[in-house]
């Protein structure tokens, strides 16, 4: 189980940091909003920031914790996050609940809100290291007490 969960978050990382590469690339402030390429790229960013946003807090968390034997079956979404700050795989739970919020938000803006669309994709560009952080923490982890 945590194999798969494992597998499937990297495929999402890395995809999200091809995107990421290109936005930089590009520099997002001097992008063309007009250009479709240029808006297939923010779409596969933002795609791939929530897909891996979601999969970390629904699947990756619990396989993580039912491998090292913390999970209990009550257990809600702060109960899993502490546990995680505890185990110093995430910095905060406060940390990682700001950016469900920036998730949420990006998920839900609209094309005709450039300013905010842009603004928001900077901050979500600049997360993208901390969930790479998180993903490697896990696996070091395991790895260390040979559960994986």
């Amino acid at each position: 189980m945590i194999e798969n969960a494992l597998n499937i978050a990297k495929i999402h990382l890395e995809r999200l940091q091809k995107a990421k590469e290109e936005i930089e690339i590009k520099n997002i402030d001097t992008m063309d909003m007009e250009n479709f390429e240029n808006i297939k790229l923010i779409d596969t960013f933002v795609f791939r920031f929530m897909k891996l946003q979601d999969f970390m807090g629904e699947k990756l968390f619990k396989a993580f914790l039912i491998k090292t034997g913390d999970f209990r079956d009550n257990m809600s979404l702060i109960d899993i996050l502490d546990k995680l700050e505890k185990l110093e795989i995430i910095d905060s739970t406060e940390e990682w609940i700001k950016i469900r919020q920036l998730r949420n938000k990006i998920a839900h803006e609209y094309p005709d809100e450039q300013e905010e669309v842009i603004k928001d994709i900077k901050e979500a560009l600049k997360k993208v290291d901390y969930l790479g952080k998180i993903y490697r923490s896990i696996q070091d982890f395991l790895i260390k007490r040979n559960l994986l």
